[in-house]
């Protein structure tokens, strides 16, 4: 089964077309995972409501358009079975949401600081001058905002599998016990971040 996990195998040497696949991949991951959330809710409610067929069309395009991963046979999966789907699936849209607000804070705190922040740049990092802030900014947040697209392209990835098993796809045993534990560390990650703030 070709997946997202197979994409992002490390390359030998990071030629142009590598790089270019890695931006794509970036590109999709971030896509995805910002449309994670709400369409885990519309499809927890359309589960509910006994609308399945209609959820899981919903997640085979995300997985197929979205990702460009290869389309799967369509099956017949259980109301429990799409009910538990929407539930993981909302639990990693959450913890998407935290990515992507590094992503968010990267583009206006590094790449727009300059528009943001209208000074005095006499304590900032990289100040007392403007254009030294901005450059300050842009390189110590760059770092981050690459983790931040490195978790999205993880959850993305865990997605993916989670939602081939729509499809009657075996799920590795460690999938379920992965997603609970990164919500656990993206909840415990969000309260530290909260109290430091």
């Amino acid at each position: 089964m070709n997946t997202l996990v197979d994409h992002l195998a490390p390359p030998t040497a990071l030629t142009h077309g590598r790089l270019r696949n890695w931006i794509r991949i970036a590109g999709r991951s971030l896509a995805y995972c910002a449309l994670l959330l709400p369409l885990s809710l519309v499809s927890l409610f359309a589960a509910v409501i006994g609308r399945q067929r209609w959820t899981v069309a919903s997640w085979r395009w995300l997985r197929t358009r979205l990702l460009d991963l290869p389309a799967v046979p369509e099956g017949r999966p259980r109301t429990r079975a799409v009910a538990g789907h929407a539930m993981g699936s909302l639990l990693l849209g959450v913890m998407a949401v935290v990515p992507l607000g590094v992503e968010v804070l990267w583009l206006l705190r590094a790449v727009l600081y300059g528009f943001v922040d209208s000074g005095p740049y006499d304590h900032s990092w990289g100040g007392p001058t403007r254009g030294g802030a901005w450059v300050a900014h842009f390189l110590i947040g760059t770092p981050e905002a690459l983790a931040g697209l490195a978790a999205l392209a993880g959850i993305a990835a865990l997605h993916q599998r989670l939602t081939a098993a729509l499809d009657g796809a075996r799920t590795p045993r460690w999938l379920m016990p992965t997603v609970v534990v990164a919500g656990l560390a993206t909840a415990l990650l969000f309260v530290a971040w909260t109290r430091q703030l």
